[in-house]
């Protein structure tokens, strides 16, 4: 077996310029970690974050991004019962080892095994999107039938998987999201949608109990005025420093407000595989790249403006 590896690093903070495809040591799993093969990485808003040095969660360069992979698994640590060689699996790595290479070694409490129904590539677009919107509609807001939920940016990465899990839990679901994605959410299940460039969603959505907002800034004060009183809005940014008003706010009016960020865990990536195999829930991929195309992925990750995914594909065999 290979001891090194291609990897995408970099070694400063800045544009999507950094980014290098490099030659270096292949990892090896620890007592709990599982070795992957990486078929594919999927592409999220904090990669670039953390590259351009607005999320320090990685620490100084040089390091390799990647949250999302998909793959095969290669070995496995004395530790490890649950998985094996030659599963096909889907979850979590994080910098300064990420998945933009390919191979990863991660605790094996990250992965789970891939739906059969899935591809690699459409297994990678899933861990971080599908785990920062399940976990707060579950476990946070513990979403129920009846209730109105309000998603945020609905046909982005976190979105647009927000709003089928809240209508697979029987919810009646709007979105904000511009008029040419409409038809695209409306084949997701979104029960309203508005079109945030022509209409104010702070008047037109009313009575809403849960708001999923992805964005923040002044979509959290303006996304207080649609909830219903006990109302909980969720800004799954994770914490900061800027939403000392909002949740201000949010108390003055007898409002719930939660900061969130995901927590990798294979027990919701299995829940979250039972809704693919029950056929609610699917990632859009709008772009795939080979992994030496990351720079690229990132300057159209940045626009702002993709319809649900970007996934890099680590050999031609995903």
């Amino acid at each position: 077996m290979t001891t090194r590896m291609l990897a995408v690093s970099q070694r400063a903070f800045g544009g999507p310029e950094v980014l290098k495809i490099i030659e270096t040591g292949r990892p090896e799993p620890g007592p709990h970690e599982v070795l992957v093969r990486i078929k594919a990485a999927g592409v999220n808003p904090a990669d670039w974050k953390i590259r351009s040095g607005q999320v320090h969660r990685a620490g100084r360069p040089p390091f390799t991004l990647g949250l999302d992979l998909s793959g095969v698994v290669e070995g496995v640590g004395e530790a490890v019962t649950r998985l094996r060689p030659g599963d096909a699996v889907f979850g979590n790595a994080f910098p300064p080892y990420g998945a933009y290479a390919e191979y990863a070694a991660v605790p094996d409490t990250w992965l789970s095994l891939m739906p059969p129904e899935l591809d690699h590539v459409q297994a990678a677009a899933l861990p971080t999107t599908a785990l920062t919107a399940w976990q707060p509609l579950t476990h946070v807001a513990s979403v129920t039938a009846g209730q109105r939920v309000l998603v945020h940016a609905a046909a982005g990465g976190v979105g647009h998987l927000a709003v089928q899990i809240a209508k697979a839990r029987g919810a009646y679901v709007i979105g904000t999201a511009q008029a040419g994605k409409h038809a695209f959410l409306r084949q997701l299940g979104a029960d309203e949608l508005i079109d945030y460039t022509q209409t104010d969603f702070a008047t037109a959505a009313h009575d809403i109990d849960v708001v999923l907002d992805p964005i923040a800034g002044d979509y959290g004060p303006r996304s207080l005025d649609t909830l219903a009183p006990g109302g909980t809005l969720i800004d799954v940014r994770g914490s900061g420093p800027d939403r000392g008003d909002v949740r201000k706010l949010a108390g003055e009016r007898g409002l719930r407000f939660v900061e969130f960020g995901f927590t990798p865990s294979a027990a919701d990536l299995e829940a979250i595989a039972g809704l693919v195999r029950a056929g609610t829930l699917r990632a859009a991929v709008e772009t795939v790249l080979p992994l030496a195309q990351a720079a690229r992925a990132h300057e159209l990750s940045e626009t702002g403006r993709v319809k649900g995914k970007i996934v890099l594909t680590v050999d031609e065999a995903a």
